[in-house]
C-alpha cells in the first residue's frame, strides 16, 4: 500500500468512525430534539444521512482534482 492509498484509507476510517459515533447517539439526539418538535427530529435524521454522503462526495471530488 503506497502513501496515497494509506492516507485515503485512514481518512475514510476516521470519517466512518466519526459518523459511527454520532450514529450511535443519534436516537438519543432525536428523542431530545423530538421533545421540542417531531419535525425537527426528522430533519436531524435527514441531515445526518445527507452529511454522510456529502462528506464522501466532497472527498471524492477533492481526490479527483488532485489526480488531474
Amino acid at each position: 500500500m503506497d502513501g496515497k492509498n494509506r492516507n485515503a484509507a485512514i481518512a475514510a476510517a476516521v470519517i466512518l468512525l466519526g459518523f459511527g459515533i454520532v450514529g450511535y447517539f443519534l436516537p438519543t439526539i432525536m428523542l431530545a430534539v423530538g421533545n421540542k418538535s417531531p419535525a425537527a427530529a426528522g430533519v436531524v435524521a435527514v441531515l445526518f444521512v445527507a452529511a454522510f454522503f456529502l462528506v464522501f462526495w466532497l472527498r471524492g471530488r477533492s481526490q479527483a482534482r488532485k489526480r488531474d
